[in-house]
């Protein structure tokens, strides 16, 4: 992609807004968190405290509008402690440059590697910058920094408290991920109708697994609803997708495709309606005649074999999902699918055990090729150059050029571009906003200070619609809380707009400068989804061979690898595919198709494991060889891929072969599955190998061009010798 087009996009995509749900009395209550600091800090203070209390609840109350799984209330304490922290720290180095620029150059390089740990972390991070930039201004002394630095953590605070006091939607966000899933399957099973081999993003699922994981306080108030269903939407995934197979399900074409059909649909309504009383906590009726499809017991002489398996497999998780839309996941009842195994939760470290899982976090990524170490960098090299140049200038509120660049910064180029023009075209409007109210009301801090709340309500309300749409009023708030403090429009608006203009152009050129472009690294992730998807299908093919739990335990560790090296390609890719740089290693065409082949090489692997044996059915010893040839070849492959050489799969045809030539096959379809791997891996060669081959072609044409030079000029030198 070009710069220009690349410009062009940016543009497009920092105004424009995202299609979202509002969450209006989640705005309200955090306004009201703001409007309750600001009002008695105006009553019973001066203004300058009413803005560090408006600061503190105002960046509290935007941390907890962040995707996290921990309770809102503990993210807004935590917001408001390091809020407070860094403006003291901030104050102690205040007053020489000499002194302030290197904490400020730390703090942010800090909150840079926060990013290490979640994006959460590095938005409140950031925030902490912006705080020690601001309140630096206010106190005059060590105790009034003391002071100001309580009234800000006062404000995380009263967003807790708040919180506490009028919950809403607890557990919300649980419900809505865990709903996503169910209701990604019931698509899945939709778009199998149509296309049987249609693909199946899980994204969902390891979202809904993330949710999942919960601290010990937690898990004794989940609702019981939230134990079990992620479980049910892993296991009717492959039961679909097999009944929709036409090589290992039901037939092409006939009464079997139509009763195939027949049972997705039901799916698809069951899983939709599970999805439904997830989310809403209300009971949800499934169309009666969904209800009667899944009654096969007349079925017996239309679907056979391994689709009859996979039918009847599916109507009885079908029947689970049945009784938990019945349900609707009502207090104090537990849904059929959360067993005793269902006990055990996913562990989250809790606040105080957290320190020692940052700590390995950020290690992992103090490297020079790591994007999070280099947004570090970015971040300290323009927040620091972005206030010395401010400084220097004739304008009052230098903070204002910092702050914009690190607010605006992100570890990956479209984001920080895209936040940098979606900034100023809010600051631009909001301010024009505010000042005109402004002029129009005169000096009176009461009314600026009930103008900065409802400012803030609507930042909150449009926050999760388009950053340029939240940054609009959150500048008009910035202006209301300076005229609450008696700041003159005429000197603070156009400096605003000046040094906010000043600081994104930092932010994108400290990425021009020090950029970490994925389009490169797009080799390496291809090579890490493959040797994942390798261990994937080697453990699905030793559960074949030996079906012991050890087994089924790894299957189910290589397939969350795998999982998160599909997200880790599809991220970057997606990143690379919005970057202004040329492709280096897989061009876009090839990128396509090797994943192509991958998404076809980890389908066949979920067929397979769908129809893995139990520990009391025959084994498959024949499965053992091919899975140490397969995870050999891919591991050996990726190799290959990350240095620019052409994979090949020896050892795979070699098992493969002697397989065929086994006696007595007991596994047709696991033997059928295995094909469609060798033939996915095939594709992958091809695509791979098709740059190398182009590159190679490239670097000939270029020798031969050379070699022709130089015999032209031996052939000239030499007739002038002999003309001599």
């Amino acid at each position: 992609m070009t710069w220009l087009r690349a410009f062009g996009e940016i543009v497009r995509s920092g105004l424009t807004i995202e299609e979202t749900r509002l969450e209006p009395l989640l705005a309200l209550r955090t306004a009201a968190g703001v409007a309750l600091v600001i009002g008695p800090a105006l009553w019973l203070a001066s203004p300058a405290y009413a803005a560090s209390a408006a600061l503190g609840a105002y960046s509290a109350g935007a941390a907890t509008f962040q995707r996290t799984w921990r309770p809102r209330k503990v993210i807004a304490l935590g917001a408001g402690a390091v809020l407070a922290l860094s403006t003291f720290v901030g104050y102690l180095a205040a007053g020489r440059l000499v002194t302030f620029l290197p904490l400020l150059a730390a703090w942010a390089f800090a909150a840079g590697m926060a990013w290490a740990v979640g994006s959460t972390a590095g938005i409140v991070a950031a925030t902490s910058v912006g705080s020690m930039l601001v309140t630096i201004s206010l106190p005059t002394s060590v105790g009034r920094a003391l002071e100001h630095a309580a009234v800000i953590a006062l404000g995380g605070v009263a967003q807790a408290v708040l919180i506490l006091l009028f919950p809403i939607r607890r557990w919300g966000a649980h419900r809505d991920a865990l709903a996503d899933a169910l209701a990604a399957v019931a698509d899945y099973a939709r778009r199998l109708r149509h296309d049987p081999t249609a693909p199946f993003d899980p994204e969902p699922l390891m979202t809904a697994r993330d949710a999942a994981a919960v601290t010990p306080s937690q898990a004794r108030t989940r609702p019981p609803v939230l134990h079990g269903p992620r479980g049910l939407a892993e296991r009717i995934r492959p039961a679909v997708a097999v009944l929709a197979d036409p090589d290992v399900g039901a037939p092409a074409e006939g009464p079997g495709r139509d009763r195939a059909r027949e049972l997705l649909d039901a799916a698809a309504d069951v899983l939709d309606a599970a999805a439904r009383s997830i989310r809403r906590g209300t009971p949800t009726e499934v169309p009666p005649g969904s209800a009667d499809v899944l009654r096969v017991d007349k079925e017996q002489k239309v679907l056979e074999g391994p689709a009859r398996q996979a039918a009847e497999r599916l109507v009885e998780l079908l029947g689970e999902a049945l009784e938990i839309a019945g349900s609707g996941g009502e207090r104090g009842k537990t849904p059929p699918s959360a067993g005793p195994a269902d006990a055990r939760f996913l562990v989250r470290p809790t606040m105080f055990r957290l320190l020692p899982v940052v700590v390995r976090a950020v290690r992992r990524e103090l490297s020079r090729d790591s994007p999070v170490f280099r947004h570090a960098v970015r971040l300290a090299a323009a927040a620091t150059l972005g206030y010395l140049i401010a400084s220097l200038l004739p304008l009052d509120h230098s903070y204002w050029a910092p702050i914009a660049s690190v607010m605006v910064m992100r570890p990956d180029f479209h984001q920080t571009y895209a936040r940098a023009v979606a900034r100023l075209a809010g600051t631009l409007v909001g301010v024009a906003l505010a000042t005109g109210l402004v002029r129009a009301l005169g000096p009176d801090a009461q009314v600026f200070g009930a103008l900065a709340v409802v400012s803030a309500g609507l930042a909150y309300t449009l926050m999760r619609t388009g950053y340029a749409y939240s940054q609009c009023f959150t500048a008009a708030y910035v202006v209301f809380l300076l005229g609450m403090g008696g700041q003159a429009w005429e000197q603070t608006v156009p400096e605003r707009v000046v040094l906010t203009l000043l600081g994104g152009v930092l932010a994108m050129l400290a990425y021009v400068v020090f950029p970490a472009w994925e389009t490169p690294r797009l080799p390496g992730r291809l090579a890490d989804w493959l040797a994942a998807n390798g261990r994937y299908a080697a453990a699905v093919l030793r559960s074949y061979a030996a079906p012991t739990r050890e087994h089924r335990a790894d299957m189910r560790r290589a397939l969350l690898e795998s999982r998160e090296a599909r997200a880790a390609w599809q991220e970057a890719y997606e990143q690379a595919k919005q970057e202004p740089v040329r492709p280096r290693g897989l061009t876009s065409r090839e990128a396509e198709e090797a994943q192509e082949a991958l998404k076809r090489f980890d389908r066949a692997a979920m067929l397979m494991e769908s129809h893995v044996p139990r520990a009391d059915s025959r084994f498959a010893p024949e499965a053992e060889r091919l899975a140490e040839a397969v995870e050999a070849d891919t591991a050996r492959a990726a190799v290959d891929v990350r240095e620019h050489r052409n994979p090949d799969w020896r050892r795979v045809e070699e098992a493969l072969h002697a397989w065929e030539g086994t006696a007595g096959d007991r596994s047709p379809v696991l033997r059928r599955e295995a094909h469609l791997q060798k033939r996915a891996l095939e594709d992958l060669a091809t695509a791979v190998s098709r740059t190398l081959l182009e590159r190679d072609v490239g670097s000939a044409r270029e020798e031969q061009r050379v070699r022709a030079a130089v015999a032209g000029e031996d052939d000239g030198s030499g007739t002038a010798h002999r003309g001599g």
